[in-house]
């Protein structure tokens, strides 16, 4: 069976060649967007409520608390970026081009980098909770941003990335 233009493969390195349509395409990244977002927003609960809690005002430097700020900012980031498919999908057309299934996908890549940052500042908070060392608490907040660097950046790369290709 031939693939038409608008068809794109599930994964690239299928070595089977099956494709998707552009709708299943677009629906595809839509609930990839649906995944992520209930735990981002678990998250984001979390740090609004950890500034409420004593040990985070009596335990944690001001530059901590500001940090902790960062790190919330970077979630709302992420948020946004993770939600704009939606939001442009219910905005145009019914239609779904090649470009939406596109910048979608971009929109959800992009939001990995201020969530990987955010997590990271909250888990160095933590760790300068528990191990009251700020280095070491350095070392595990950059193990956890190396992690995901790995896990969603060079894991991905290595295994042919998740890029849609064009059928002619």
């Amino acid at each position: 069976m031939a693939a038409s233009h608008t068809d794109m493969p599930v994964d690239p390195s299928d070595q089977l060649g099956e494709s998707l349509s552009l709708d299943q395409a677009a629906t595809h990244v839509l609930e990839e967007c649906r995944m992520v977002l209930p735990g981002i927003q678990a998250l984001f609960g979390f740090q609004l409520i950890a500034v409420f809690n004593t040990t985070f005002h009596d335990r944690l430097t001001a530059a901590e608390h500001r940090l902790h700020l960062v790190a919330i900012l970077c979630v709302v980031a992420a948020i946004g970026l993770v939600l704009a498919p939606a939001a442009i999908h219910r905005a145009t057309p019914r239609s779904v081009s090649e470009r939406f299934v596109t910048v979608s996908s971009r929109l959800l890549m992009a939001s990995l980098a201020p969530l990987a940052l955010g997590t990271a500042l909250d888990v160095y908070l933590v760790a300068r909770l528990i191990l009251d060392d700020r280095w070491a608490s350095v070392t595990v907040a950059l193990l956890a941003l190396a992690f995901f660097a790995i896990a969603w950046v060079a894991l991905p790369s290595r295994l042919g990335g998740h890029r849609p290709r064009r059928h002619s």
